[in-house]
């Protein structure tokens, strides 16, 4: 599902020259569970950037799905990131004058999908995810796990074949960690769905099929201490 080969990601600003990734290769097959572990600013969030069609690399290729990313069009690019890609965020990043209904119709109303099909569709992925009776609520109106379960049901509404989640139990207290991360695992299990997430807690990371560290944008020796 997703292949990087050599990947380096490097910022310059002001005379500043910043190596965010460092020559990583790295395989992640369809339907797999795969944490991406390690401290702030190792290169988490910039590889899942370039997954999701958001940066681009320095050099190097990275493969999505037998398609190239640097090899799009913007028309492309963005049609690979409303259609094959759904994004879940730490900070839930819900629009506060939508309701979880409408929030989640949204990626669908975007894609020239009918209101009345918009919404069936996003009060079904609701339910799915437990929300079903909180769907007239207001974003301030549910707690941050709530939020979150909203904000997946919103990322996976579209169909996307493969999640990004970069620290998604980051805001969230530990019960409501568990369930976000026991949500996502059984989008993968049932649904097939391909998951990297970003984490720097090892309690995230263990819940993987496999565990990818990163130690200052490179790909460090598996830690013996976690699975993978």
């Amino acid at each position: 599902m997703i292949q990087l080969t050599d990947v380096t990601k490097v910022y310059e600003a002001e005379g500043n020259r910043v190596e965010a990734l460092r020559g990583v290769t790295l395989h992640v097959g369809r339907g797999e569970f795969v944490a991406l572990a390690g401290p702030s600013g190792c290169g988490k969030s910039t590889l899942l950037n370039l997954v999701g069609g958001i940066d681009v690399p320095t050099t190097g290729e990275v493969v999505v799905d037998g398609a190239a990313l640097s090899g799009l069009a913007d028309r492309a690019l963005s049609l690979y990131r409303r259609q094959k890609v759904g994004f879940v965020h730490q900070l839930f990043n819900l629009l506060p004058t939508l309701t979880a209904l409408e929030n989640v119709a949204l990626p669908l109303l975007l894609q020239g999908v009918g209101g009345g099909e918009a919404r069936a569709r996003a009060r079904r992925q609701l339910e799915a995810v437990g929300m079903g009776g909180r769907a007239a609520h207001w974003p301030h109106q549910l707690s941050g796990g709530e939020q979150q379960r909203v904000a997946i049901a919103r990322a996976i509404v579209h169909g996307p074949p493969l999640i990004l989640a970069d620290e998604p139990t980051g805001n969230l207290d530990s019960k409501a960690g568990r369930d976000v991360l026991d949500l996502l695992a059984w989008l993968v299990v049932a649904q097939g769905r391909t998951l990297l997430l970003a984490t720097h807690s090892r309690e995230a990371a263990a819940r993987a099929g496999r565990v990818v560290a990163l130690r200052d944008g490179a790909v460090a020796p598996p830690d013996p201490a976690t699975p993978g």
